[in-house]
């Protein structure tokens, strides 16, 4: 029992998806197969492109994968000459000669192979003529509209971390590392981490101020958060910063592995007239990001 795609984000969407498989494999006491694929399909066929902003990378998708149950995970290379396979030689190949596929499980959406030709309409003559099942689950609605990789995107483009969060059914992560900043925050109270992501194609929130929770060496704090600009370049998605207050931290942070756990936005960037101004507001926004965090 097998389900394609590249589940960016593993949403609700694509866990519905992933417990129909499990559900059908254990009916038919079979084994659920997961078939994804690394690198992201468009950092081959589109690699000028460098507009792809990722919900997951590949290992936070195998850690969400890892929850769910399913007996196996397959990941298998993307390259050129992989995307220009037609459906039919794909499912022949690989689906039905080298994994004995019984059932193929798909999204309302699902389209693969050269020129996207795999649509559920040419998979059903595929599963006519190899002799497989196929099942299409109908979209999963939230608030009337599609559960999709493309609406949580919009989502954290505007910096609603709320509608992120019901649609992924977790919080949105983000892994980076600590590198070295222009050290301002200390000056007036408030030392913050400059965060590069680990992963240049990860999608960064809209600009504001965020109440996060911060692992740090196994360790988890709370803390604010602000994405902003920065006029040097770096490489984190649209050359955004980011820059992380812990609270109740001491020592020292540089080039350490951090996680952030975005648990709500506070306010939109600001630019301010005054250090003053620019410290009293962060002693507001400390006590709503604890307010947040305590929720």
């Amino acid at each position: 029992m097998v389900t394609i795609g590249t589940f960016d984000g593993v949403h609700l969407g694509h866990q519905q998806v992933i417990s129909r498989l499990n559900d059908f494999a254990h009916k038919h006491d079979g084994e659920s197969v997961i078939f994804t694929f690394s690198p992201h399909p468009r950092l081959v066929t589109s690699p000028g492109e460098g507009n792809l902003r990722l919900l997951t990378t590949l290992e936070e998708k195998q850690a969400l994968f890892a929850e769910s149950g399913t007996d196996h995970l397959i990941v298998y290379p993307f390259t050129k000459e992989f995307s220009q396979l037609s459906y039919a030689e794909f499912v022949e190949e690989i689906l039905v000669k080298k994994m004995q596929t019984h059932c193929l499980v798909v999204g309302y959406d699902h389209r693969f192979g050269k020129n996207r030709e795999g649509g559920y309409t040419y998979l059903q003559q595929c599963a006519q003529r190899f002799g497989f099942e196929i099942e299409k689950l109908e979209p999963l609605l939230i608030d009337q509209s599609n559960v999709s990789s493309t609406r949580i995107r919009e989502a954290l483009d505007q910096g609603n971390t709320d509608l992120a969060k019901r649609l992924l059914g977790y919080r949105y992560t983000l892994h980076g590392h600590v590198v070295e900043g222009n050290r301002v925050g200390r000056q007036i109270g408030f030392p913050t981490a400059n965060i590069e992501a680990s992963d240049p194609n990860k999608l960064i929130p809209g600009y504001g101020v965020y109440a996060v929770e911060i692992i740090v060496a196994g360790s988890k704090y709370g803390g604010m958060l602000n994405i902003g600009t920065r006029p040097t370049f770096n490489r984190n998605a649209d050359n955004r910063s980011i820059e992380v207050h812990i609270f109740d931290f001491t020592g020292n942070l540089y080039d350490k592995e951090v996680t952030l756990i975005f648990a709500g936005r506070i306010r939109t960037e600001q630019k301010f007239n005054s250090v003053s101004e620019l410290t009293a507001q962060l002693v507001k926004d400390k006590v709503s990001a604890l307010k947040i965090l305590q929720e």
